[in-house]
């Protein structure tokens, strides 16, 4: 048996890490577990154009200080990141990135590298559908207001657009496509805005939590052609596939993911359901008004203690 490692104490900082994926430097923040001994390591992505630095704290703390270890990180073209161009979400790209975070994170002092919990929220708890499908080392998997049907998505949040805000969203997508080809930058859209604007998310509310949470590095732009990306994006095919614990996190009022979609892969995968009577972003902290994240947290963590022996 080899002798156990120390872990850092409860409280200590995060610790800046960078690894690489697709030839890029990726940029993570690593937590350490308290105790001793190898801990499992919770791997968090974040949602459509999320940043580490954007909510994701809270929950990284909370599930340390339950004795896990946590390594968050920016997906390429975004936050801290590297890579090129920057805002453009590549689902095929991102998956890469998690499998990176994921080798990244078992190379961490004090981990357990067969020992690795997914963690998603968003365009990311859709990610970790794939990614759990396809790994041997994942010992639970946990889906936060999951989206995992990107048609059933668009269909979701089709009366909250206005004819003319699609018609610009479309052409500005195709701009984004002809720039691209042509050698230059993408054309943008705001990632979230208020009801009427052009933006990807536009329901009520919406603009004013995604503002509320934003970290520096954050910026509310994203490349035109995510709707493209978004129309055939499937991660919930692969639920049928995943043989590890998995936790599914549904919010019943949510208008970004749509939690018939969560619910039906939730089922073909087996997984334990949780929900909460709230939209897409009331499940992170710091958000004004009815915030589930305390519930969620908790459900988490006593989740992960009837799954993983830390």
């Amino acid at each position: 048996m080899s002798p156990a490692k120390t872990r850092a104490k409860k409280g200590d900082e995060r610790v800046d890490v960078t690894f690489t994926s697709g030839g890029d430097k990726c940029a993570a923040w690593f937590y350490p577990a308290p105790g001793t001994a190898p801990a499992p390591v919770v791997v968090m992505g974040h949602g459509l154009g999320g940043t580490m630095d954007a909510g994701l704290e809270p929950y990284a703390r909370a599930l340390r200080d339950a004795g896990y270890a946590v390594f968050a990180f920016d997906y390429r073209g975004f936050g801290k990141s590297g890579g090129e161009p920057r805002q453009r979400v590549s689902m095929r790209s991102q998956v890469g990135d998690y499998h990176a975070a994921c080798a990244a994170a078992a190379r961490q002092p004090g981990v357990d590298p067969s020992k690795i919990i997914l963690w998603g929220v968003s365009n990311s708890g859709g990610h970790v559908f794939e990614v759990g499908a396809s790994r041997t080392d994942v010992a639970a998997i946990i889906a936060v207001v999951p989206l995992v049907s990107g048609l059933a998505a668009a269909k979701h949040a089709l009366p909250l657009h206005t004819p003319s805000s699609l018609v610009k969203t479309t052409t500005t997508g195709w701009r984004s496509s002809i720039r691209q080809r042509m050698g230059k930058a993408p054309a943008t859209v705001a990632i979230v805005g208020k009801p009427g604007e052009l933006a990807t998310l536009t329901a009520p509310g919406y603009y004013e939590a995604y503002t509320e949470l934003a970290g520096p590095s954050w910026r509310n732009e994203i490349d035109a052609t995510i709707g493209t990306e978004i129309a055939t994006h499937r991660p919930g095919k692969y639920a049928k596939k995943i043989t590890a614990p998995m936790l599914v996190q549904i919010a019943d009022l949510d208008q970004g993911a749509p939690p018939q979609a969560a619910a039906k892969a939730a089922f073909n995968a087996r997984a334990e359901v949780r929900h909460y009577p709230c939209d897409h972003f009331d499940v992170f902290q710091g958000v004004a008004g009815n915030n589930w994240f305390d519930k969620c947290a908790q459900h988490q963590i006593e989740f992960l203690k009837r799954h993983v022996e830390v």
